[in-house]
C-alpha cells in the first residue's frame, strides 16, 4: 500500500486505512493458512498516528484484532529495535557509505563533492542500506530480544562471536583516508 501526505508523516486516517486494508487481511490470511486461531494482538505506542480508540475503527470482519497501547515513555525500553539494533545499523550504513565514497574517489577523478552532487542517487543509497542490513549480526538481533524476552533466545546463538575490528574504527580509518576530519565518538 502506498499513500502519502504533504508532511510525509503517517496520519491517523492513513494508519486506520492500513490496518483495515493491509494489516488485518494479511494477518487473517496467515492465521487461516496456518490453521491457527483467528486472533491477533496489535501492540502500539503513543505515536500521533495511532488513534486512541483504534478498535472502534476496525472493520467488523477484523474484530479478531485486539489493540493494546503501551504506557507512555516505555517504547525505547520495550522495542527490540531500540536496543542497539538501529544504532548498529546506522554505524554499518556509515561504514558502507564511506567505503563507497572512498572507492569512487580513488578509482576516478571525482572529488567527494562531485560524487555527492552527481553520482549519489537513491539506487546507490538502497544498495548501501541493503549491505548495512545484511551486516547486522544475529548476535545483535538476539541480544535485543534477550533483554526483552530471555526465554525466546537460544544461548548458543547468543554466544556467536563478533568481528575483531570495530565498525567505528573502520569508519574513522575510511574517513581519514579520504582526508576528512573524523574522530571516534566514545
Amino acid at each position: 500500500m502506498w499513500r502519502s501526505n504533504p508532511k510525509a508523516w503517517v496520519t491517523r486516517k492513513l494508519f486506520v486505512e492500513w490496518v483495515n486494508l493491509v494489516f488485518g487481511p494479511t494477518v487473517k490470511k496467515y492465521l487461516q493458512e496456518n490453521n491457527l486461531p483467528v486472533q491477533a494482538l496489535l501492540i502500539l505506542d503513543n505515536a500521533p498516528a495511532h488513534p486512541p480508540n483504534l478498535e472502534d475503527d476496525i472493520l467488523e470482519e477484523l474484530k479478531f484484532i485486539k489493540v493494546l497501547y503501551l504506557p507512555p515513555n516505555t517504547t525505547p525500553i520495550l522495542q527490540p529495535m531500540d536496543q542497539q539494533v538501529i544504532s548498529n545499523f546506522k554505524k554499518l550504513y556509515t561504514k558502507h557509505l564511506f567505503q563507497r565514497c572512498f572507492e569512487v574517489t580513488e578509482s576516478t577523478n571525482l572529488t567527494l563533492r562531485e560524487f555527492w552532487k552527481d553520482h549519489f542517487n537513491i539506487a546507490i543509497c538502497l544498495q548501501i542500506i541493503d549491505q548495512a542490513w545484511l551486516g547486522v549480526t544475529t548476535k545483535t538481533l538476539t541480544s535485543a530480544w534477550k533483554k526483552l524476552w530471555p526465554e525466546a533466545v537460544a544461548e548458543r546463538i547468543y554466544e556467536e562471536l563478533e568481528p575483531g575490528v570495530s565498525v567505528e574504527e573502520e569508519i574513522v580509518s575510511l574517513g581519514k583516508s579520504m582526508g576528512l576530519e573524523v574522530e571516534r565518538e566514545t
